[in-house]
Parts: C-alpha cells; structure tokens; sequence
C-alpha cells in the first residue's frame, strides 16, 4: 500500500459508513487516492490476491475517460456532457479535459454516493459550467426527467454522455445493462456520443483471471463487479455507430503512443468504446 493510500480521512461526512466499502471509495484506493477507508482497502488488498496487477483496472479506466474525452472535445462540435458515476475527483476529470480545450462546455455529473456527495461536490463544482446532481445512474428514466439536468443541459442538441467504469457494478440480471443503455440512448438527441468502459472476460487464456477478479469483487465488501465478454459488451452500443477502432481493450483505444512494454494480464481485462447515434 502506498503512503498516499494510507492516509485516509479521520473525520466521516455525514451519511458515510466507514465499515462498508463503497464503490467511489474502492475505486478512489485502487488509484492511490486519499479519499478511502480500512474497508474499502481492503476490497483492494482482496482483489489484489486474485491478480497483483488488479490496480490496473482503474489506471486503464482512467487513462481511457482522458483519451475519450480529449477525442471527443477535439474531433467533434459537443459542447455538453453528462458523466454518468462520476465517483471521487481525481486528477484529469472530465471537465478538466474537455474544458481545457473548449472552455464554454457544460458537464453535468451524476452520482449518488454519499462520499462523492460529501467529498465531491465542491470540488467538482470548480466553476459555472460544472455542475453536479444526485440521483440513481441506473434509473434512466428517473435521472432524465431531474429539472436541473434540463435547466443545465440542452436535450434537444447533442451531447457526450459517459458510462465510464460503472454498468460491471450493476447487480441484476445479467443483459439489464443492455436494457439501461437502451434507455439512455433512446432519449439522447441525434449526433449524440456515448463512452462505455466495462470489466471484460476476454474468452482467451486471460478468462481466468477476469473470472478470479469477478470473484474477488462480488464475494467483497462491495458485493459487484461483473466482467462480461466483448460481445455483452458491444450490445450496451445498441443502435448507436462506433468510433472506430469499436469496442477494444482499454490500452488499445487510440493510445497516447506505442505499446513498448507487454501487457500485464489485468490490462486484457477492460475494454472501452464510443458510439455515435444517428
């Protein structure tokens, strides 16, 4: 465990239970954040016994939301977002990116986690074009009729919406992701984008390991993390046409530079893509 990890807050935000891991805070640990407890390490240290290089999952994660972001604040006229599980801030959040590069966009963030809401919501909220509301990601219809949502966002034009690390942490029937995503895009405007990034089995000798994370995280104190197989995944894209190169692993969508270094066995184990609806 790093220093960083280590120092963990002493003082609990109303509303926060220290002794049962949040999905936020877990995610916060696995980056080395200082926004995490003993439980939500712990998560950490568990899936870490099943692949040392567990950590990886969200730098990967991470690393794709900057990439996707700076894509589309560069190749395309959007100008508002909605950041479904926007989790704890870190460095290089999505606002940061696309509002370096074109300062009048929107990006509205979403998220119900009392630590995001205790912890989050000042920082997110860095200036009048970054907002944040509370609601359920997994509830569409309800997340899309909030007032606020429609005070913020202009949902007669295109705009970026981000299911980024969220849809494995979905606790249902196995294609009601699928079934949420369909839901979304059906009300999102015409020349809207949509970025997924999602746990994968990749079917291949790698299929183990994933197997083995999945076990780690559902049998945890979290209780979720489903990793789905490149097809379940490519269906959450129903109906919307992909970004070139499609739904691939991670460090595969457009890198920053050349793969110098092999792959360690956690970065064949999530995979991402943006898709555009007609």
């Amino acid at each position: 465990m790093t220093d960083t990890a280590a120092s963990y807050p002493t003082a609990v935000p109303v509303g926060v239970d220290p002794t049962r891991a949040s999905i936020a805070r877990v995610y916060d640990a696995f980056l080395n954040g200082k926004d995490n407890y003993e439980i939500d390490r712990e998560v950490l240290r568990g899936v870490q016994k099943a692949a040392p290089e567990a950590q990886e999952l969200a730098t990967e994660n991470r690393g794709f939301l900057i990439r996707a972001c700076r894509f589309l604040a560069s190749q395309t006229d959007l100008r508002q977002y909605l950041d479904l599980g926007s989790g704890l801030p870190t460095a290089e959040n999505t606002h940061q990116v696309v509002q370096r590069l074109n300062p009048d966009t929107r990006v509205l963030y979403v998220d119900n986690d009392p630590v995001v809401l205790a912890h989050g919501r000042a920082l997110l909220e860095e200036n009048e074009l970054t907002h944040f509301i509370a609601e359920d990601i997994f509830q569409p219809e309800t997340l899309m009729e909030n007032h606020y949502l429609h005070d913020f966002l202009d949902l007669e034009q295109p705009l970026a919406l981000l299911q980024v690390g969220t849809l494995h942490h979905y606790e249902g029937e196995r294609d009601d992701p699928a079934r949420i995503m369909r839901k979304y895009i059906e009300r999102i405007p015409s020349g809207s984008y949509v970025v997924i990034s999602h746990f994968l089995d990749p079917e291949n000798e790698h299929s183990t390991v994933a197997r083995r994370m999945e076990e780690a995280f559902r049998h945890s104190m979290m209780g979720s993390g489903t990793f789905r197989t490149l097809p379940e995944i490519e269906a959450l894209f129903d109906g919307l046409e992909m970004v070139t190169p499609g739904v691939v692993r991670c460090v595969d969508w457009w890198p920053d530079g050349p793969q110098l270094r092999e792959l360690n066995q956690v970065q064949h184990c999530i995979a991402g893509g943006i898709g555009r609806k007609p």
